[in-house]
């Protein structure tokens, strides 16, 4: 079984995996959603160490789940979500084939395309 999955596991998979496994990276990710935050900001609302939040966002910019723009002196960071929806659809077609939300990943991809260029409402609370 494990010679199966290796060869469908991806490198980006696991980067996700691991991004995900911890807290701190789950709440700044949370922060991140729908709006771009400097260092300072994150540190300001997690009550976190500066070189601790620096950590995960390098951890999270690796895995390609933050956007990064640089404005003079500091650096914003925003969550990147479609890439976040991508790693979920891969991870379940690994571990979920049959289920029937996998199956509509499908049909999601199909109408993400067709809504290419449209603004799409947020959700992030």
């Amino acid at each position: 079984m494990k010679n199966a999955l290796q060869g469908r596991i991806q490198p980006a998979q696991v980067n996700f995996a691991k991004a995900l496994a911890d807290e701190t990276r789950q709440k700044i990710m949370k922060l991140c959603c729908c709006k771009w935050l400097s260092v300072t900001e994150i540190v300001e609302q997690l009550d976190v160490a500066q070189p601790t939040v620096s950590h995960h966002l390098a951890v999270l910019k690796e895995a390609g789940l933050v956007n990064v723009r640089p404005d003079g002196k500091q650096t914003f960071y925003s969550l990147n979500q479609e890439r976040v929806a991508v790693c979920c659809g891969q991870l379940m077609t690994v571990f979920a084939p049959e289920d029937e939300a996998t199956k509509t990943l499908g049909r999601l991809d199909t109408a993400r395309s067709n809504a290419a260029g449209r603004k799409k409402d947020c959700g992030c609370a």
